[in-house]
């Protein structure tokens, strides 16, 4: 009996053992899952930084409604100084008597020819006093409109601006947490995500799409940084702005806007130098290779690289820029 129970004795421990080994500890992270919130907590501050930078984009062309507001209205109420100028002149001469009813113009002529030109002259500067009180009528009404109009744009920009701060705060944050999460990454971990893809070259097409996509390619290697505008580094939407622009096109810098450009073709029409957007909130943007690849931006801790268009993410629409 001391032997059998012995026995079971050993059994049991070395079955508790096995279990003990077999399950993850509570505060162990499998790589695999670590990666993905990594992944996941990346995607979200893109999208906020997106939001920051569109926020940005709209406040200053709010600002700059106020401006060409502002300054319509300065040139209204000069133009209105200058038809006021003529209205005071005619009225001036109307009470010197230059302005005659008909009446006294019959009366003073000496001749039927000076009684139609005493007429005509009457007629002219009736007409010439109407024509300038209408102008300057005009120019007031256009003034007035212009400083109701710089008000309005004024109020719209004190909200943007508003809307600009509380965007960064969330960006801030959700930025913050991604590093955070990075830093707590293992070696071996991080080393995955900054391995970089065999650099390529193509044959790319002739014209504007061709030189963007060659720009593109020459930054790979280049490191992702959220909100960056290159040279030495990028966000995945300022990397599509500097490529075109190095073909002399200008598109927008943000994401939400570069999904309305130039014109939406289908997954099997793809071509090179077209624009990937991403996910159904559109803040994410590679651009075609060819039929299969693209080149993109990732994410802080990955390199400008190559890889599969559709393993990228969910595609939302595809634009083709040029032609």
């Amino acid at each position: 009996m001391p032997g059998r129970r012995a026995a079971r004795t050993t059994a049991f421990a070395a079955v508790l053992a096995a279990t003990v080994v077999s399950m993850p500890s509570a505060h162990a992270q499998p790589a695999d899952d670590a990666l993905k919130v990594y992944t996941d907590l990346t995607r979200e501050a893109e999208k906020l930084s997106q939001d920051h930078l569109k926020a940005q984009d709209d406040l200053a062309k709010a600002n700059q409604t106020v401006v060409t507001a502002t300054e319509a209205e300065k040139k209204a109420l000069a133009e209105s100084e200058q038809f006021r100028g003529q209205v005071d002149v005619l009225t001036e001469a109307t009470f010197e008597g230059a302005r005659f009813n008909n009446i006294s113009a019959l009366l003073t002529s000496t001749s039927q020819q000076d009684f139609l030109e005493r007429m005509q002259a009457m007629n002219i500067i009736a007409s010439d006093q109407n024509e300038a009180v209408a102008r300057l009528d005009a120019t007031l009404s256009a003034a007035t409109k212009a400083r109701s109009d710089a008000a309005t744009a004024a109020s719209e920009a004190e909200k943007i601006a508003a809307d600009v701060s509380t965007r960064k705060v969330a960006m801030d944050q959700q930025v913050s947490t991604a590093r955070a999460k990075y830093q707590s990454l293992s070696a071996p971990q991080k080393q995955t995500l900054a391995a970089p893809t065999p650099k390529i070259t193509v044959n790319a097409p002739a014209g504007a799409a061709g030189t963007a996509l060659n720009f593109a390619l020459s930054q790979q290697g280049k490191p992702y940084v959220f909100g960056s505008n290159g040279p030495n580094s990028w966000d995945c939407s300022s990397l599509m702005q500097a490529s075109y622009r190095a073909a002399g096109v200008s598109i927008p810098r943000v994401t939400y806007d570069q999904a309305k450009v130039g014109r939406g073709v289908s997954r099997g029409e793809i071509a090179p130098g077209d624009l990937i957007i991403y996910y159904a909130g559109q803040s994410h943007v590679a651009m075609a290779v060819d039929g299969t690849r693209a080149v993109h931006a990732s994410t802080e801790g990955v390199p400008v690289k190559i890889a599969n268009i559709d393993s990228i993410g969910p595609i939302s629409v595809i634009r083709r820029v040029v032609g």
